[in-house]
């Protein structure tokens, strides 16, 4: 049997992962094994990017909205979202932006945890 992980997943359309982490209004959440790759949900969130200042607020919702994933997927996120996913044990994945969800999810699994490109 295949382990299920649960990965988040920042996009605009729901065909690849084009969406920025600090623009994201809603994630989508996968449960992803070697062979399959199913939604489960779309989760709202507050954008915590707003020009030159960020929300601290919209982020501690953003990372409670999340915190159950394994790693969220985003099209660019900054250092410091970065750094506060880790600290809650969510990798933060931009090298599969404006890839396919779903290919980019396999991928991402048929890798060894934590290496990512």
């Amino acid at each position: 049997m295949t382990e299920t992980r649960q990965l988040a997943v920042a996009t605009k359309d729901g065909i690849s992962i084009n969406e920025h982490f600090g623009h994201a209004k809603q994630f989508w959440i996968y449960a992803a094994t070697a062979d399959t790759c199913t939604l489960l949900e779309k989760r709202e969130v507050e954008h915590y990017c707003l020009g030159n200042h960020s929300s601290k607020t919209a982020m501690a919702k953003i990372l409670e909205t999340i915190k159950d994933c394994e790693a969220v997927f985003v099209a660019k996120i900054g250092d410091g979202p970065i750094e506060k996913l880790a600290a809650i044990g969510v990798q933060a994945v931009a090298d599969y932006a404006y890839e396919a969800i779903e290919d980019s999810l396999f991928d991402y699994l048929r890798k060894p945890a934590g290496v990512v490109s």
